[in-house]
């Protein structure tokens, strides 16, 4: 759990951050952690509050509906009515690819461009879209492609078919185990593949192949100019460099000129996204 104080630029005042628990009947660190921050009058006192949540989000009704990633008491008890009235801020909820989708908008590695498709590729995978400044979404957050079916013979089997579930760390860690790895985390099945160990390979390739797909049904879905790809496995070099390669060797599957880039961000993607949450969202 991370919470920051940003200025209207994007710039992170300052930070703190704290584990997310496992296990917790009330969501109290949660809500601690951003009081403390929203506390700290060195920079001014804080107008409004913009919380992330790694699930699908209701933004008509301001809650978070579904994630798969929290304690799973943490849904019902997290809504903008309830947070406004316990930190006395206004409070927006918005999903977390959502969020970190503004920031690299706004202030990152998609400034220049007129529509970015964001992914995270990192525990789970998410996804946003911003077109001319402006979040696509509707009553619910849109654009979850991490849940998106790339495997239909699977899924018609009932077997891991997803995207988050094939591309992702905890698929890759699922894989690893599934394959008798000793240490099935997915840095360790990164060094695996590094080394030239077979299993290690073939799951850490697997990965990378099942996020191409992604990447392209994302692009195909909803037409970037610029794909922005985060997260804690997406960004590193022996991920991201043959999955960009892999979708742009794919000619008709993408526009001619699309950009697959880093993130600039990296990790304060989402709180920088905090700064021009109000503008992303603003009913036109």
């Amino acid at each position: 759990m991370r919470a920051a104080l940003v200025d209207s630029e994007g710039r992170v005042l300052l930070r703190r951050s704290a584990p997310t628990p496992a296990e917790a009947d009330v969501p109290a660190s949660f809500t601690d952690l951003i009081a403390v921050v929203a506390a700290e009058r060195s920079y001014g006192a804080a107008t409004h509050a913009v919380v992330g949540l790694p699930g699908v989000v209701d933004y008509e009704a301001g809650r978070l509906l579904w994630a798969p990633h929290l304690p799973e008491q943490w849904p019902d008890q997290l809504s903008t009515d309830g947070l406004t009235a316990h930190l006395g801020l206004p409070v927006s909820i918005a999903n977390d690819a959502d969020l970190a989708a503004v920031g690299e908008a706004w202030f990152g590695a998609g400034a220049t461009s007129s529509a970015i498709a964001y992914l995270t590729i990192s525990t789970g995978i998410g996804a946003g879209v911003v077109h001319g400044g402006r979040l696509m979404r509707g009553t619910r957050s849109l654009a979850e492609v991490g849940h998106s079916v790339i495997d239909w013979s699977a899924w018609r089997d009932g077997a891991p078919c997803t995207l988050e579930e094939l591309g992702s760390g905890s698929g890759v860690a699922r894989a690893a185990r599934e394959a008798g790895l000793e240490s099935p985390g997915a840095p360790e099945v990164q060094a695996g593949a590094a080394a030239g160990e077979p299993r290690a390979l073939a799951i850490w390739e697997q990965a990378i192949t099942a996020c191409a797909a992604g990447v392209s049904n994302l692009v195909m879905s909803f037409y970037p100019s610029t794909v922005v790809i985060g997260g804690g496995l997406g960004r590193q070099d022996e991920f991201f460099d043959p999955l960009r390669q892999m979708v742009l060797d794919r000619p008709g599957h993408h526009p001619d000129d699309l950009r697959i880039v880093r993130s600039t961000l990296g990790d304060d993607a989402g709180l920088s996204g905090a700064a021009a949450w109000a503008r992303a969202t603003k009913p036109v």
